[in-house]
């Protein structure tokens, strides 16, 4: 990715919607579409930028700035969903990403939500927080993402940041 140009391609996470993640009128429950973002993003790191992830224990610390999802239509339980996270731009210490939010099955696709975040590497030094560059593996691992768009299937994750 170079700065402030978007790579084509995305990484695409597929995700079955379950009753828990439904409120009391049967839709999702917004708050679980940045959840999604979340799995996508660790996903994309474990498949695409293992290093990123030793870095975090190293100190590295990945701060989301910014975060936002704009709704077409709602999801419902049992939906599977496929959250594509696509690059918008990399610019100093700063990664922008675009999530496009399909509604996969049943019927033919259908794009329900889109959403945006904005991450600023960071090192962590005793209470502080200082700019970092982009690792380079993570840098360079969008536009080897978007050679595969094999949808990952949904799992749990631990890992935050």
């Amino acid at each position: 990715m170079s700065a402030n140009n978007a790579v084509p391609g995305y990484y695409p996470y597929r995700h079955r919607v379950t009753f828990d993640e439904t409120n009391l009128v049967g839709n999702v429950y917004f708050a679980h579409y940045v959840h999604w973002q979340g799995h996508c993003r660790e996903h994309f790191l474990a498949d695409h930028a293992p290093g990123v992830l030793a870095l975090l224990g190293d100190g590295l610390a990945l701060v989301t700035l910014d975060c936002a999802v704009t709704f077409f239509a709602e999801g419902h339980a049992l939906d599977e969903i496929e959250v594509r996270m696509a690059p918008e731009s990399l610019s100093g210490n700063r990664i922008a990403v675009r999530f496009d939010y399909l509604r996969v099955a049943p019927g033919p696709p259908e794009l329900i939500a889109r959403g945006t975040q904005a991450v600023a590497c960071m090192w962590r030094r005793g209470a502080e927080l200082h700019p970092a560059p982009v690792p380079d593996e993570l840098g360079r691992a969008p536009a080897r993402a978007g050679r595969s768009r094999r949808p990952r299937p949904g799992r749990r994750s631990a890992a935050r940041y």
